[in-house]
């Protein structure tokens, strides 16, 4: 089977849908799987072995993105997020066969449709994605290998410690702290950097901040009020080279962001914070880790002290069976 897979949004929903993509490529070889994501998603699907072609939804030129799923001739195709943009550019492609869930006005442009209620969060994101394989394959397994993305050992992570003087004796605990703590789902800043503290207590810990593009305000912010050894790290590579940075930490502790779920891709421990709502929660957005290595917490906007003591009881029991290792 030639078939289309389409999730056209954000990275951490592009990571949610990679399962899709390896179960059918686990146990279907045969079948060519091609992606269509959006430009931040592009260069990255491009590198993931399971994915055999990619093409870029183009907002601003869905006539050539268009012309290029023609130019495929797919035999279907599975779509885990729907729009009207993308409902309209698949029924003109002229794809026979196309999966999607029954959910907003877009469904009325695919034939093939899949009733589940998200909202209700019965399962995680990833595995609602899984169950869409069904539709073409009924035997489908919904399981997959783990770490979704295999990264061998790789010059990236030692090279980070050549440049940052990090002892190899050292394990790195990495911590995201996104857009500061100021919704739900995350710690505080006066709390992250408290956590990181802790943290950099434990013999052979390093201790690194990171930041995306966004995030250069904020990390000035927090070189002024950190007062213990720390690394300050701004991500300027490809999504692809932060993975293989990441498959390096011991943990990566963030909120339930992009960032998150790239640590879930390459299987290390992880604390992660979401929000205290049933659709924000880890029962919808796990990371599609093993459960072993998940450490999630539910957050509101004025979480009590203890929460942030549970967290910080949680951060030392892991570092300590680390250690040990």
């Amino acid at each position: 089977m030639n078939l289309l897979i389409t999730r056209h949004d954000k990275i951490g929903d592009f990571v949610v849908t990679l399962p899709l993509f390896k179960a059918i490529k686990e146990h279907y070889p045969n079948t060519k799987l091609t992606a269509l994501v959006s430009k931040v998603n592009f260069e990255f699907a491009k590198s993931i072995d399971f994915i055999d072609d990619v093409i870029l939804f183009d907002k601003n030129n869905l006539k050539a993105t268009l012309e290029q799923i023609k130019s495929k001739k797919f035999d279907a195709s599975i779509s885990a997020y729907i729009d009207t943009s993308l409902g309209k550019l698949l029924f003109l492609s002229g794809i026979k066969t196309r999966v999607a869930p029954a959910t907003k006005f877009a469904q009325v442009f695919f034939n093939k449709k899949v009733k589940q209620r998200r909202s209700k969060v019965e399962k995680t994101e990833y595995a609602y994605n899984l169950d869409l394989g069904l539709k073409l394959f009924p035997n489908l397994k919904l399981d997959f290998q783990k770490p979704l993305l295999n990264i061998s050992k790789n010059n990236i992570i030692e090279t980070f410690k050549k440049e940052h003087n990090i002892s190899n004796l050292k394990k790195i605990v990495a911590f995201h702290v996104g857009f500061g703590g100021s919704s739900d789902g995350n710690l505080t800043l006066i709390d992250y950097i408290k956590l990181a503290k802790k943290a950099s207590e434990f013999k052979n810990i390093q201790v690194v901040f990171t930041f995306g593009p966004d995030d250069i305000k904020l990390k000035d912010e927090i070189k002024h009020k950190v007062d213990f050894d720390a690394i300050f790290y701004e991500s300027k590579t490809s999504i692809i080279d932060f993975c293989k940075l990441l498959a390096g930490f011991e943990l990566f502790i963030s909120t339930s962001t992009g960032p998150m779920h790239l640590a879930g891709l390459v299987n290390i421990k992880t604390i992660s914070f979401f929000g205290d709502s049933a659709f924000a929660s880890s029962r919808r957005w796990a990371t599609v880790s093993d459960e072993k290595n998940q450490n999630n917490f539910m957050l509101s906007s004025f979480y009590p002290k203890e929460k942030y003591i549970e967290i910080e009881n949680k951060l030392k029991e892991i570092l300590e069976e680390s250690i040990c290792q």
